[in-house]
């Protein structure tokens, strides 16, 4: 393999996949740092030979060479191309980062199409169940309390990568030394409790009716760093348990009961109110947040900010 192209919207799985490639190709070993070379696309911009020179460079240090080329657009697939061209065995291996790239651009067309190369493409979807037991296992997180899974699950539906990381991480360190399984309470003590409590506020909003309190909250939740994915995802996941509570037949605290984590304080209310919508109206509700998916999956020209706003508001005057 020569070279590798890494592509998407998050950043941190990105740099992830990264760090884990060149560790895996130059080593693990402190010296290896001396034998990796970052060039930018701005460089190759100004000079376009500048990648072919890298690739063929004879290091100091002996061992394998890796080349990193970041923010790489479209219009250098033709550098990349003439550069690859040549390469031998024995030559610095290539990792390419880039923002979203249209599947049929050229970067992509180049190292999905040619031997040797290969393109990974990362969506800014939360981690499915496997994913997310990889990513435990990987911090050494041990056995779960099921309300503890539940949290977690909740948690990587709304979080970043990192930051998803960074608690799995801290559980890690917080249940050193024991035998028992994580419970409920330490994964609540060490969540990044901003989000999900804006999160909340959005639903008690929504549910209320309150439509002056969007825009804020909306501004909160951008200023924490979460996208509009991650918004239409949780709405998307409390009105499934709204619809649930709504349609249970042993009434609707024992369905909130049955709820994994348990909902309590501003939710659970903002949950009673949804369920007590009419059904029709939690239908058109649950249709608004997958075309607010849909659009901003399928690269929509408006801007995320605008669409979000947009479908809260409509689910607001629904409500009313």
């Amino acid at each position: 393999m020569a070279a590798v192209l890494l592509s998407g919207e998050d950043p941190g799985r990105i740099a992830d996949a990264r760090g884990r490639l060149v560790s895996l190709w130059a080593g693990p070993s402190a010296e290896a740092e001396m034998r990796i070379e970052r060039l930018s696309g701005a460089d190759l911009r100004r000079d376009g030979r500048g990648l072919g020179d890298a690739l063929k460079a004879q290091g100091f240090f002996p061992g394998p060479r890796v080349v990193i080329l970041e923010d790489a657009t479209d219009g250098l697939a033709p550098v990349a191309e003439a550069a690859l061209e040549d390469w031998r065995e024995g030559d610095a291996r290539l990792v390419v980062t880039a923002g979203s790239l249209p599947a049929r651009g050229a970067l992509r067309r180049l190292f999905e199409g040619r031997r040797g190369l290969v393109a990974i493409t990362f969506y800014d979807d939360p981690p499915d169940a496997a994913e997310l037991d990889a990513l435990l296992a990987e911090a050494g997180v041990g056995s779960l309390e099921p309300e503890a899974r539940a949290l977690i699950e909740t948690a990587a539906q709304s979080l970043p990568l990192f930051e998803l990381c960074g608690l799995l991480e801290r559980l890690a360190l917080y249940g050193f030394g024991d035998t028992g399984p994580v419970a409920a309470e330490a994964v609540e003590a060490l969540l990044p409790d901003g989000a999900e409590a804006d999160l909340d506020a959005l639903l008690a909003a929504v549910a209320a009716g309150e439509e002056a309190r969007i825009p804020s909250i909306l501004q909160r939740l951008s200023a924490q760093g979460v996208n509009g994915v991650a918004i239409a995802t949780g709405l998307g996941r409390h009105l499934r348990a709204a619809m649930g509570v709504a349609a249970a037949k042993g009434g609707r605290d024992s369905a909130l009961a049955s709820l994994r984590p348990v909902p309590f304080g501003a939710r659970r209310t903002a949950l009673l109110r949804l369920a007590s919508w009419a059904p029709e109206r939690l239908e058109n509700a649950a249709g608004l947040i997958l075309e607010l998916d849909r659009n901003l999956r399928g690269g929509s020209p408006a801007p995320q900010g605008a669409l979000v706003e947009r479908a809260l508001l409509r689910l607001v005057r629904l409500g009313r």
